[in-house]
């Protein structure tokens, strides 16, 4: 008994280890994401913004940008950008994708190139954090809220890595990402920080695995799915000063023009968000029988239940409106981020400032 409880104290001191060197790791990485965004060639976002502003006598019949780039050898030579469309509402703008944090320099992608390195390791490093956390509690290392954030993180981080394998354009969503998992993590080990210990009855349940797991993963691609509305709302207000003839300050350029145009953004958020939908219902209802077996009875207004029911209905609003009346845009991404909004309280406020049957976790 002695010999098992020294064990356990040894995996918690090498969980909470490993958590302080992930963020030391993610700090690497956050650096190397600005290192990226600064050193990135301006002149190839210049010839970006000269793309998005071209009038029709720059484009040809197919409504292809042609852009005019030198060669070293002298002369010049055409690269032809297709034509990308932003949205269908009032006010169409045919606008290219932006060439990415680095802007296609090779001193810039050499950054990003290190940045993700050190983003793929910090999750590497924190996910042993976690592992071993459940190793010395013997358990589903969530059931606090310490335990709640630095698995919230890692799936976040492993959310991004997975889409970088796939091959998908969101290394813009770096340095975003790393930022307030490192917030995440600071609040997670100054205020929130818990030590190990066993849970209540009521949670000692194979729910808990089904329930809480699906539950982070969700709040995880709803936090993508909010980064990129986010950005979408920036790039689609440049957009529009753009054409409307402004000529908006060299940071917001810089920045803005390298990011994938806001249509691109826009459909981005819509995917991801409608993607996990039909998993975010699921933890809904495997909450609920949880509650039927824990506190024999499947729905009871608890403050945790209320919210999580308004999250669904938010982001079920948000993507009703999309399918039938055909909002897209602004309209749209308010309702996206009025719906994280609810998930953010549901996740913080409900279980700390709200009494609840889901008070037991602690803080």
């Amino acid at each position: 008994m002695i010999l098992a409880a020294t064990t356990n104290e040894s995996l918690a001191h090498t969980s909470n280890y490993l958590i302080y060197s992930a963020m030391a790791v993610y700090l690497l990485a956050f650096f190397a994401h600005m290192a990226e965004w600064i050193l990135g060639s301006r002149s190839k976002v210049a010839r970006t913004a000269a793309a998005l502003t071209a009038d029709a006598a720059g484009q040809d019949g197919a409504g292809t940008v042609k852009v005019r780039v030198a060669k070293k050898g002298g002369g010049t030579a055409v690269l032809e950008r297709p034509k990308v469309v932003t949205r269908s509402s009032a006010g169409n703008r045919d606008v290219p994708d932006g060439p990415g944090a680095a802007a296609g320099d090779v001193k810039g992608d050499l950054y990003g190139r290190i940045a993700v390195s050190f983003t793929v390791l910090a999750f590497l490093v924190e996910a042993g954090g976690v592992l071993t956390r459940a190793l010395s509690v013997q358990r589903a290392p969530w059931g606090n809220m310490y335990e709640f954030n630095i698995t919230f993180s890692t799936v976040a981080v492993g959310v991004y890595v997975t889409l970088l394998v796939l091959k998908k354009n969101v290394r813009w969503l770096g340095l975003p990402l790393v930022t307030s998992v490192l917030l995440d993590l600071g609040l997670a080990v100054t205020v929130l920080y818990t030590a190990s210990d066993q849970l209540v009855p009521a949670l000692h349940s194979y729910w808990l695995w089904i329930h809480v797991s699906t539950a982070i993963f969700c709040g995880a691609v709803f936090y993508v799915g909010a980064v990129a509305t986010v950005l979408y709302l920036f790039r689609d207000r440049y957009e529009a000063k753009l054409a409307e003839g402004g000529k908006p300050g060299s940071f917001a350029t810089s920045v803005l023009e390298r990011l994938p145009a806001a249509a691109s953004l826009d459909k981005f958020a819509y995917r991801v968000n409608a993607a996990v939908f039909p998993l975010w219902t699921f933890t809904i209802i495997a909450g609920a029988i949880w509650a039927g077996d824990a506190w024999g009875r499947y729905w009871g207004w608890d403050p945790k239940e209320v919210w999580s029911f308004i999250t669904w209905v938010a982001y079920a609003g948000y993507l009703h409106a999309r399918a039938t009346a055909g909002w897209k845009g602004r309209k749209a991404a308010t309702l996206a981020l009025l719906a994280f909004g609810c998930w953010l309280f549901n996740y913080y406020g409900v279980n700390i400032f709200v009494n609840g049957k889901h008070s037991y976790a602690g803080v």
